[in-house]
Formats: C-alpha cells, structure tokens, sequence
C-alpha cells in the first residue's frame, strides 16, 4: 500500500506545529504579555458566564410546546367540493376557427410557418429542394 503527499496548501490547518521564533527579545516579550493578557480575560469571561447573575428566571416558565392564535380555535376545516374528478383539470384543445391561414408548411428541420396562401406553400417547397 503506497502513501500520497499532498501538497502544504492541502492541508487541514495550513501551519505546521512548533516553536515560532520571535525577531527580538522584546517581542517575545510583548507577545507572552499579550498572551497573558488575553488568558486574564478568558478566565473573567468564563467566570461571568458561569455565574448566576445573567441567567434567567423567566426560562424556566416558559413551555416550549407551541401556543395557538386567539382566533384560531377551530379544529377542522373542510375543504370545497368542486366536483371535480381528477388531480388537475385539463386546459381545453386550442382549436384554429378563422379563415386566413390554409395550412402550416416546414421550411427548415422542425420550423413550422403559417401559410396564407397557395403561392406561399409552392415557394415554401421550392425553397426547402433548392
């Protein structure tokens, strides 16, 4: 079985685990007083939000089952019957009443065309044949 390398920019996290090396002593300096600065702060936060002060009271009230409306107290509405026997109604059939069109002609693959007249149907077809 082999093992792939994948390339750094793959990688979960981008970094690689270590030491940082620091520019000067007084970085290292301000960097480790910042990081205590920040761990002070961490700690006060937790102990804020583990205390009792900021919990409350009215939560343990509260239900959390859902509450109707007023006005919405009716249990079940039926619904209209329109007499109407299946899933959806059908659109009725598009039918051509008037008398100017005579026909529809192809002129090219599945492109269909009114034809008005006689004379329009012969040059439909000579234009299709060349």
């Amino acid at each position: 079985m082999t093992m792939h390398l994948h390339h750094p920019a793959l990688s979960l996290n981008g970094r690689r685990k270590g030491k940082s090396k620091f520019a000067s002593a007084a970085a290292k300096r301000q960097q480790q007083e910042l990081k205590e600065s920040w761990d002070a702060n961490m700690k006060q936060w937790q102990s804020m939000s583990t205390s009792t002060t900021f919990r409350s009271s009215t939560r343990r009230d509260q239900t959390l089952a859902p509450r109707i409306p007023p006005g919405r107290e009716t249990k079940h509405i039926p619904s209209l019957d329109t007499g109407q026997t299946g899933a959806v109604s059908s659109k009725p059939t598009q039918m051509y009443t008037g008398t100017k069109i005579i026909g529809i002609g192809t002129l090219h693959k599945s492109n269909a065309v009114p034809v008005f007249s006689d004379d329009e149907a012969k040059d439909m077809a000579r234009m299709r044949r060349g």
